[in-house]
């Protein structure tokens, strides 16, 4: 029989491809329409702003229920087109990059690039269909962590696509001569040193960004002075006879922590006296964490490609980024300088250099108490790695030895600070930050006395939604790496516990307080250091270091770009958010009235101001806290302290309870001890300036 006529077949592979990209296609429109019906889910990503936009841009209709809540009816029509056009341009975008870097014919990678995309499509979009299901199943837990995961959901996937395009430009052959060209860098260390440039170039973008994001911020008067800008206030007072401390403080700030590591900008701050110096040096030091992660990634995986993409997730990584500017818009604490110091302590102590490692120990204690909780499982997990190699040198007896009293004195420092030193320059009282876990009780003996009595009550509060969530959020924008070692990374297990149990960190169940900075470098070594065991534990998705590595890296970027507000972020873009760079990083109205009552209080004044707007008279005589908060410098009561010249009360900002003069306790209460300076600022600022005789 002849085949002359017979139709061409359709290879396997396209059929393949196609399946995998219907498949995509469908879920995914079915994901968007779930995302864009529900405000809450929709949230997630964008504001109500963008949401409702972009409803009406899709052919979709905004509307409310009895009670308020708003939803939107959306055409799947419309959807399923605009997803198809989507993936179209993902198909085409990748299948021409991979032809312009691997010289292939864009006909032979098409099957290739739609199967790719297609199966992240599904990935991504049987989200909807497990939470549907899952809703559909009655239960409330599981439904909520989906809904509040979709975020960390929806950038894996694109994470993943991203990631599997990027490997397909490279190519095998790439990573074969790099792996040699590494080998030859214990010869002459040129690679070594060429590496590094793009690490350093980094580490410089990122210290501009969050640097110029900060000085915005403080121009615009949105920083607060509590436990931002008072650390400032603390060298200025130390340098002018008043101690270390900031007015704000019971007495000294060592009664609130023990942590004095930012007293070593001293000799720089005399030469710039200025809160700018602080925001500088903090966005410094969380960049150059990036240095020692390299190291450590180049050491464990032998390749400079998986240290730098390493390097870079390290800069992208989102609880990163709100230890340089808080949830809160805070954008100092000296914790964070305990983050490059750990890491750096944790490459020393993997090259050996165990004189160097405890030096860095303990300049990262003084960065807060808090490290204290990591360093004491670090020293355990050294002796144990220790303990177990099989052959006896004097080597191993002293790195064994060196971490037992890690672990015994990091112990007993942490009980000493807690129970002893802070309690003492408190008068007596216990640490503040007890309240934080109050379920439990009023002191830390109390405290960790009940959490060991009613183990009931310790799982309720660990088995929850929010601390699955806060896991998660910690995990997974390293592309799930530091799983890799969890050995390594159960050395922050004892911190984790403790985050999950402290009712701040928890109001928000994610990494954006300051709290989790001790568990940063933890996790990040878990992450570089967990590399070579991609290819035994993650076999099943083909996984290598290298592969690991640029799968964190694009796990990093995509979720900052959901979580971050940094300038990649749909945060930073967004008019609905608070975090829009118009709203705060362009100074304002306020700024701009403030200039003209700046110069009008003498230096030699004891001045009593509103949150945002203390920062800009710490360098007067005193500086007092104006609010209803109990101080000791006014006997704890609700006054400002007897030897107030001066108060400033800023009418706009984020907490004012104050608008008008008439609302001032001090005018209201003792209104013959007061004047009210003249209005110069719009009702922006009320300046009261104290009688001359009226002071107590």
């Amino acid at each position: 029989m002849s085949h002359d006529n017979a139709k061409p077949q359709i290879p396997s592979t396209v059929v393949t491809a196609l399946v995998w990209l219907v498949m995509g296609w469908v879920f995914l429109s079915m994901q968007v329409v779930t995302v864009l019906e529900s405000t809450s889910l929709a949230g997630s990503f964008i504001s109500e702003v963008w949401w409702q936009r972009l409803v009406s841009l899709l052919g979709g209709q905004v509307q409310r229920q009895e009670q308020g809540v708003a939803f939107a009816v959306m055409p799947f029509g419309t959807v399923a087109v605009t997803v198809a056009l989507l993936l179209s341009v993902c198909v085409g975008g990748s299948a021409i990059l991979v032809r312009a870097c691997r010289h292939t014919s864009i006909k032979q990678g098409l099957p290739d690039a739609a199967h790719h995309t297609g199966m992240w499509a599904c990935v991504a979009g049987s989200w909807s269909l497990l939470w549907i299901a899952l809703s559909a199943s009655g239960l409330t837990r599981l439904p909520a962590l989906m809904g509040a995961s979709i975020d960390l959901w929806c950038a894996v996937a694109a994470a993943g696509w991203i990631s599997g395009v990027v490997g397909r430009c490279i190519g095998p052959a790439a990573y074969a001569k790099e792996g040699q060209a590494v080998n030859n860098t214990t010869v002459n260390g040129t690679r070594w040193r060429t590496s590094l440039l793009p690490v350093t170039a980094a580490i410089a973008l990122y210290t501009c960004v969050y640097t110029t994001m900060n000085w915005q911020m403080y121009r615009g008067l949105l920083i607060p002075h509590g436990d931002s800008a008072m650390y400032e206030e603390h060298l200025w007072n130390l340098l002018h006879g008043k101690g270390f401390r900031s007015y704000l403080d019971q007495g000294l700030f060592l009664g609130e922590h023990i942590q004095f590591i930012h007293l070593a900008l001293i000799p720089v701050y005399v030469l710039w006296p200025s809160h700018l110096l602080l925001e500088l040096s903090e966005s410094f030091a969380l960049a150059i964490t990036a240095l020692p992660v390299y190291w450590i990634t180049r050491r464990h995986t032998q390749s400079d490609r998986a240290a730098l993409w390493m390097a870079v997730a390290t800069l992208l990584y989102f609880p990163l980024h709100y230890l340089d500017i808080a949830i809160d818009f805070k954008t100092f604490r000296p914790i964070s300088f305990g983050v490059p110091l750990l890491l750096f302590a944790i490459d020393q102590m993997e090259r050996g250099r165990l004189a160097t490692m405890g030096l860095l120990f303990v300049a990262t204690l003084t960065a807060k108490e808090d490290f204290a909780i990591v360093l004491a499982p670090l020293g355990l997990w050294l002796a144990i790695s220790t303990w177990r190699q099989a052959e006896t040198t004097p080597d191993r007896r002293r790195t064994l030895i060196v971490g037992t009293v890690t672990a015994v004195l990091a112990t007993i420092y942490l009980l000493l600070a807690v129970k002893v030193f802070i309690p003492w320059f408190r008068s007596g009282d216990t640490v503040h930050y007890a309240r934080y876990f109050s379920r439990f009780g009023e002191t830390p003996t109390e405290i960790v006395t009940n959490m060991i009595t009613q183990p009931g009550l310790l799982l309720g509060e660990l088995l929850t939604t929010g601390t699955i969530l806060y896991f998660l959020r910690i995990v997974v924008p390293l592309g799930g790496t530091p799983l890799l070692s969890p050995t390594r990374l159960l050395v922050g297990g004892p911190l984790f516990l403790l985050l999950c149990l402290n009712e701040i960190a928890q109001s928000t169940p994610a990494p954006v307080h300051h709290f989790h900075a001790p568990l940063i470098p933890i996790v990040l070594w878990s992450a570089a250091a967990g590399l070579p065991n991609a290819r035994r534990l993650m076999s099943w998705m083909r996984t290598d270091a290298m592969s690991a590595a640029r799968l964190a890296c694009c796990c990093a970027l995509f979720t900052g770009a959901c979580l971050s507000f940094h300038p990649m972020s749909l945060q930073f873009w967004d008019p609905g958010r608070l975090t829009y760079w118009r709203r705060l990083y362009i100074p304002g109205e306020r700024a701009t009235q403030f200039a003209k009552i700046e110069s009008l209080i003498p230096l030699d004044a004891r001045v009593a101001s509103t949150d945002f707007v203390h920062p800009r008279y710490t360098h007067h005589a005193r500086s007092y806290d104006y609010s209803k908060y109990p101080r000791k410098v006014a006997n704890y009561e609700d006054k400002v302290p007897d030897d107030t010249d001066y108060i400033v009360i800023d009418t706009q900002h984020p907490y004012s309870e104050i608008k008008t003069p008439d609302q001032v306790r001090e005018l209201r209460q003792h209104p013959d001890d007061w004047e009210l300076l003249p209005d110069e600022t719009n009702g922006y600022f009320i300046v009261l300036k104290r009688r001359t005789g009226s002071r107590e």
